[in-house]
């Protein structure tokens, strides 16, 4: 990690403090192109948005994929607050960016967040109706 990963870095912790300080979930994010000019940064907006998905690290990489070329995501480094959730995660291979870079791993954040009581999980069928459900893709493949 370099002198500019951590001023990056810090940076990413200093906007989560002010999302957190604003009422937001204290989580944020910015996006550092390969010249090191910031090309975009956000925070957490689940709560003012009410929007599950309205994580600065999601946020981030879907304008990366709507904005950047590819050859251009690919020499980004996103600097993130807290290690990327699966979703988050997911959405940032998909946007082809180079790299990641967080302060807080998952679990560093489980052992400083309080607890909370969790969701009853979600009950999951199939798979069923396979030819049908095929069509689609191979019409499109």
């Amino acid at each position: 990690m370099t002198s500019d990963d951590e001023k990056f870095l810090r940076r990413a912790v200093e906007l989560a403090s002010q999302a957190g300080a604003s009422g937001e979930r204290p989580f944020a994010s910015l996006l550092v192109g390969a010249d090191g000019a910031v090309l975009i940064e956000d925070h957490n907006t689940v709560l003012s948005d009410s929007d599950i998905t309205a994580h600065p690290e999601l946020k981030l990489a879907r304008w990366a994929a709507r904005e950047l070329a590819t050859d251009v995501a690919a020499g980004t480094t996103m600097f993130t607050s807290c290690q990327p959730c699966p979703m988050c995660a997911t959405a940032i291979d998909q946007s082809g960016l180079g790299r990641v870079v967080y302060a807080l791993s998952s679990e560093q954040l489980g052992e400083v967040k309080p607890a909370t009581s969790p969701l009853p999980p979600v009950r999951y069928e199939g798979p069923a109706l396979f030819d049908e459900a095929r069509q689609p893709i191979d019409n499109y493949y």
